[in-house]
């Protein structure tokens, strides 16, 4: 073809080109998309890789130490960069858009914010007064397991924010749920901090405080429950104030906020505190770009498949788009509200509950609207990736660990299976109880899984002696009967705290009990006399304690123990007796022993039975 210049043809050698240029590398880049970059043809780098013992094709993905070693021997400096940046850098260039065209393309969005507390301070329920609903009844104990988001909408006609929208994040309030609170904090904008009056500053309110300073969100407190006679509201502020949280009518920067989500006091005060303080953060998102957000919660529903609450952070997520979110991909066949009504595009700052995922993504994975091969290819590239690092840190085996493990044998095993109704709690659940380990038990989760006990997982608890535990999930009728007929555990839980209490029980039963000897008194021999019938009398002076009729003994004869038993019959002069006491003569015979001599020192000492402990982290 006339004009068309070949790539240069190079020969194969081990030296490497000096370093003229810098490319990035895409995640799971291609053999052949690494080729177009560096410009050579890809059999070059095909025969590259074949010399370094790596069969590949022109399709084959490349990790990054691998392509950035490729670009290094044809010249080339590589910086990785993750497919959600490479996505977004080619659409703004496809776009034609610079950093000020799309600043001018950005509007307002409404805050995201999440609300923490202490348990039982009223999150919930000031929640169910802003939104007129009450998801507190419906939650076991009445404590949030796990994330929800719901957006809701100022209907206050004389409120200056009338109108205007503020999307909820209600984050459990329970400390086993510390890393789900956490990842809420990293999807908001502004954090309210509930505090009850009647109860003031609290571990877990303390706990919520760190994470809002580390996501560096604004604070407003709110201070709940202030229609109780008891509620002290200035002690709240004072105790806050210690730890950094100074009021502004005192002079600080922090809003507080008096309400009382019983009465529905100062609600919509606090609403319009929120929206002042998101004006100072001038929040904005381009509604016309493609949508990008964060997962906050996953689970598999019997009818629908896998369910994805996703919080929509910018740009605009329609059905029928594709998408990639962590290690699985998806089309949007249907989005629903935080009202369970069906909506076809959520803008930006909205709650939506998203149908049509090929896999369980984990809360806090971005999604990103992309073409569906290549999402396909990165996530099955990073799904492969996952497997090979698990397969790795199973594996690998150091002398240390062989050590470790030999010194670990004599250790108790707890197996667990443990199914829960969403991706986050099953997560944290399967945290929360390894840290119960300890020297002595170990717990080992060989399996979390999210949806309703099935037969798999009993036939696994059956050939690994296991316990399953449903958090929040029932059984299927034909598992149900299995775990009958196999005799396996199953335990229903939905409340942490309970199967937190249940797994330690279990634990201490692992344990053997402790015995125990509590020392009671001791006699010497003085002398000795046969007694037909009754064997062998020891003529005996108590030296110190009490020698007792029911007690166990033993026999020491030069500092030796030639004898542990019971006592058979304990005599003052003719008569039984019940206990001997220091300084007093007796006769002893002891049961099923003869063999007793002048000199010899019974010592009498009562066993007990401790039920083992466990310093439980």
């Amino acid at each position: 073809m006339k004009g068309f210049t070949p790539p240069p043809r190079l020969a194969l050698s081990n030296e490497p080109l000096p370093i003229t240029r810098s490319i990035t590398i895409g995640e799971g880049v291609s053999v052949k998309d690494l080729a177009e970059k560096l410009g050579v043809r890809a059999k070059d780098l095909i025969a590259r890789l074949l010399m370094k013992g790596v069969m590949a094709t022109v399709n084959q993905s490349l990790d990054f130490e691998l392509a950035k070693d490729l670009a290094r021997h044809f010249g080339a400096e590589s910086e990785a960069i993750s497919f959600e940046d490479q996505t977004a850098q080619e659409m703004a260039s496809l776009a034609g858009t610079t950093v000020e065209t799309a600043a001018a393309a950005a509007v307002t969005r409404p805050p995201v914010v999440t609300i923490m507390g202490h348990v039982d301070h009223g999150k919930t329920s000031l929640l169910d007064a802003i939104r007129e609903t009450d998801v507190a009844g419906g939650e076991a104990g009445g404590i949030t397991q796990h994330i929800g988001a719901y957006k809701v909408k100022i209907t206050k006609e004389d409120s200056p924010a009338f109108g205007r929208q503020i999307v909820f994040l209600d984050t459990p309030g329970h400390e086993a749920f510390t890393r789900m609170r956490a990842r809420g904090a990293k999807v908001t904008d502004i954090v309210v901090l509930v505090v009850a009056a009647d109860d003031g500053v609290m571990p877990q309110t303390l706990e919520a405080m760190d994470h809002a300073k580390a996501a560096k969100v604004p604070i407003i407190v709110a201070v709940n429950k202030i229609d109780k006679p008891e509620a002290l509201p200035d002690r709240v502020k004072k105790q806050l104030a210690d730890r950094g949280l100074m009021p502004e009518d005192w002079g600080g920067t922090t809003v507080f906020v008096d309400v009382s989500a019983k009465k529905r006091t100062n609600l919509n005060l606090l609403m319009e505190m929120i929206c002042l303080v998101a004006d100072l953060q001038d929040l904005k998102a381009n509604p016309e770009r493609p949508g990008t957000g964060t997962v906050v919660e996953a689970k598999v529903d019997r009818g629908r498949g896998v369910v994805a609450t996703v919080l929509v952070q910018n740009g605009t997520l329609r059905v029928g788009d594709n998408f990639i979110v962590g290690n699985t991909f998806g089309k949007v066949r249907a989005m629903f509200d935080d009202r369970s009504k069906a909506v076809e595009e959520a803008p930006p700052s909205t709650p939506v509950e998203v149908l049509g995922l090929e896999g369980l993504p984990q809360s806090g994975d971005m999604l990103l609207v992309a073409d569906r091969e290549k999402a396909r290819q990165i996530a099955e590239y990073r799904e492969q990736r996952a497997r090979e690092a698990t397969l790795a840190k199973s594996s690998k085996l150091s002398l240390e660990g062989l050590a470790e493990q030999i010194k670990t044998a004599g250790m108790k095993e707890l197996p667990i299976i443990l199914k829960a109704d969403v991706q986050g709690s099953a997560e944290v659940l399967a945290d929360t109880l390894t840290k119960l380990s300890n020297e002595k038990v170990k717990i080992k989760i060989l399996h979390t899984g999210v949806g309703a006990i099935n037969e798999n997982d009993v036939l696994l608890a059956s050939a690994s002696n296991a316990v399953i535990i449903g958090f929040n999930v029932r059984p299927e009728r034909k598992a149900q009967e299995l775990a009958e007929m196999e005799k396996i555990d199953i335990r229903l839980h939905s409340i942490i705290y309970e199967l937190q209490d249940q797994i330690k029980k279990a634990m201490l039963g692992l344990l053997e009990p402790i015995i125990k000897e509590t020392y009671m008194g001791r006699a010497e021999v003085r002398e000795t006399f046969r007694v037909p019938k009754a064997g062998t009398i020891a003529g005996c002076y108590v030296l110190d304690g009490t020698i007792k009729r029911d007690s166990d003994v033993r026999l020491v004869r030069d500092g030796v123990q030639v004898f542990k038993g019971r006592i058979g019959s304990l005599k003052r002069f003719k008569d039984d007796a019940s206990e001997v006491r220091n300084g007093m003569e007796c006769g002893i015979n002891l049961q099923n022993f003869n063999d007793v001599k002048k000199g010899d020192v019974i010592e009498a000492f009562v066993t007990e039975r401790i039920a083992a402990e466990m310093g439980v982290a």
